[in-house]
């Protein structure tokens, strides 16, 4: 009988230190958005290209002064590959940005990328052996630097009608 009691009035205590209440009135939680991990583009209308705009991580800017390749930040076969295999904002046909096109959209006035890295950028541009140019994106200039070095990396691809910044528009 005393175990019966001691565990009811475990019971009953658990019950009123919760609250009491199993079905409280509650209003609804709203949903909360995840805009960290949006998948967002930059269309630049006037050369037809769309662009990469993700948010680069602590890991990648880490990679980047130790000169090791992880996701958006490596070497420059690093870069090339990872353009290559990305799938971003339901496109598959990602490319490294030519030292021209990487040019064309740091000179736009204003900063258009809601994610961007004040340092040099990969382009798929050879120069001399062992070398590719980079862009600076505050300037845009165009620099040589050893394939063997890390950058950051911004992949590109050709806009077609009917692309838009959530995918390609529904086959009716």
């Amino acid at each position: 009988m005393k175990k019966l009691l001691i565990l009811v009035a475990t019971a009953l205590a658990t019950f009123l230190m919760a609250g009491g209440n199993f079905a409280p009135n509650l209003s609804p939680v709203e949903a909360i958005g995840t805009p960290c991990k949006a998948e967002k583009v930059y269309i630049q209308e006037a050369a037809d290209l769309m662009w990469q705009d993700q948010l680069y991580t602590d890991a990648e800017a880490g990679a980047s002064k130790r000169n090791k390749s992880i996701g958006k930040s490596g070497v420059w076969r690093h870069a090339e590959a990872y353009c290559r295999d990305l799938e971003y904002a339901g496109y598959s046909d990602w490319r490294l940005p030519t030292s021209d096109e990487l040019q064309s959209v740091h000179r736009i006035h204003g900063q258009v990328f809601t994610y961007f890295r004040d340092t040099d950028f990969w382009s798929s541009t050879p120069a001399q052996a062992g070398r590719h140019y980079v862009v600076y994106p505050a300037d845009a200039y165009v620099y040589e630097q050893k394939s063997s070095r890390t950058n950051y990396i911004r992949c590109v691809r050709c806009l077609y009608k009917g692309d838009t910044e959530n995918g390609p528009a529904p086959v009716k």
